[in-house]
């Protein structure tokens, strides 16, 4: 069953919930989530899951979800994982975990894209579902919904402490006021009951169990708004009198200002390439990749001369050379050909391929100098010299030394092999000599 998984998709900001609360482990599955389900039903709306999964896929519906739990029960949790199979995207965990582990409901809820909560009903509807959630299943210390790359940029989870103090502690004080959160009753007393309910924000409710529910703004699409950004550090400062106004704000404006999107202006010949590499960064460093990107040129090719001065050939047999570079062409072949299917095509395209999966594996890095010498630099030569002649009607130039080995493309000749051994130095130098832009530039000057 195809769903959308957030990886396949456009890299854009997601909404993230999570949750963790107490149940009753002793009671069936099916009584015991019932109030969850029914919440989940009745408020998500257009971001319902229409699929559950277990040890398979399947269509959502009570039945299929109580059957996947019981699947997946082992020992000590189960858990299921939702999904949808059209827009909004969605990831949704539900886990519980039993004794001898610490028993716990657990949820994960990301959709994608986070712009979809830029409704004030939907996002009414989306509060009120987890109110019911918590004001049911206590919380123990901090849930929260908001922008997954601003909570990657608040440094949540740790919040700058060591991983085991964190873990030990866990959201102990008010290290962030997100779009909304849930305060746990040992919180909420920590703070001050009286202190909290007097927080100034959009929205404050006492739960039944002592819990308090907070709501920043209307809207969480909108949080980098000025006026959003306003709302959140008044009520952080609030909570955490220790902390100074302008201080937060200023804070949350440059997580703003990190997040503004950048328009992408990079060479042409590589843009292909770069705006893999972007996709590739984590959700919050998405823009400043392209900022960089922007302000960074990659060298001009040097791997040529004029035809006039070109080598002559130095073999006895051409045609076997000819063969011998093919054959060193297919070690790239077997190599990549896993990750990068569209390495049997021997196009542009799969230049590109190359490039992004040799950058994304730290190829230069990870694997022994050595070895990169002496097999991969021979076989990326090749290959990118038979992709000059496949593509842009080149011709080999053999020459005993594959260094001076050449493709004669209009009115120059290429060493492809001196641009392989450039290109595996190292990583930055895989997108400073890249295979795309060689190409590119091959193919503008082959008239």
């Amino acid at each position: 069953m195809k769903v959308l998984e957030l990886h396949d998709l456009n890299p854009e900001d997601s909404f993230l919930l999570t949750f963790e609360g107490a149940f009753d482990q002793q009671a069936p599955f099916e009584r015991e989530l019932e109030p969850l389900i029914q919440a989940l039903e009745i408020y998500a709306d257009e971001w319902m899951p229409d699929v559950v999964s277990g040890k398979r896929r399947r269509k959502y519906s009570r039945s299929t979800l109580w059957k996947a739990l019981e699947e997946q029960r082992s020992e000590r949790s189960t858990s299921v994982w939702f999904y949808r199979t059209k827009w909004p995207a969605l990831d949704m965990l539900l886990r519980l975990c039993f004794p001898p582990l610490p028993p716990k409901l657990r949820i994960m809820v990301e959709v994608q894209p986070l712009s979809f909560f830029a409704e004030a009903e939907r996002c009414l509807h989306f509060v009120e579902m987890v109110r019911l959630w918590a004001s049911r299943y206590p919380v123990s210390s901090h849930a929260s919904a908001h922008s997954l790359a601003d909570d990657q940029l608040s440094g949540a989870p740790y919040f700058g402490r060591d991983v085991e103090i964190s873990r030990r502690d866990g959201f102990d004080k008010i290290y962030e006021v997100c779009w909304l959160n849930i305060f746990g009753p040992k919180l909420v007393e920590t703070v001050g009951r009286e202190r909290m309910l007097s927080t100034p924000a959009h929205r404050v409710e006492e739960l039944p169990n002592g819990s308090v529910l907070l709501v920043t703004w209307p809207t969480a699409a909108d949080f980098a708004s000025d006026e959003a950004r306003e709302a959140q550090a008044r009520a952080h400062v609030h909570l955490r009198p220790d902390l100074d106004l302008p201080t937060v704000l200023r804070t949350l404006r440059e997580r703003s200002a990190t997040l503004a999107p950048v328009e992408p202006r990079v060479p042409p010949d590589v843009a292909p390439l770069l705006s893999r590499v972007v996709d590739r960064a984590a959700i919050h460093e998405r823009q400043r990749r392209i900022a960089e990107f922007n302000a960074w040129r990659p060298p001009e090719p040097e791997e040529w001369l004029p035809a006039d001065a070109a080598l002559p050939p130095d073999v006895a047999d051409p045609e076997r050379a000819r063969e011998h570079y093919d054959d060193l062409a297919e070690h790239l072949v077997a190599l990549m050909h896993t990750r990068a299917p569209s390495v049997f095509t021997e196009s542009p395209e799969s230049l590109t391929d190359i490039d992004y999966q040799f950058w994304h594996e730290d190829f230069p890095r990870v694997f022994e100098r050595h070895h990169i010498d002496a097999h991969a630099v021979p076989a990326i030569g090749a290959y990118l010299g038979q992709v000059l002649v496949r593509n842009l009607g080149g011709q080999w130039i053999p020459r005993q030394k594959l260094e001076q080995a050449q493709v004669l493309v209009g009115n120059r000749v290429w060493l492809p092999f001196v641009r392989a051994w450039r290109y595996m130095r190292s990583r930055q130098s895989l997108l400073d000599t890249s295979l795309t832009q060689l190409y590119r530039v091959a193919e503008r000057h082959r008239s």
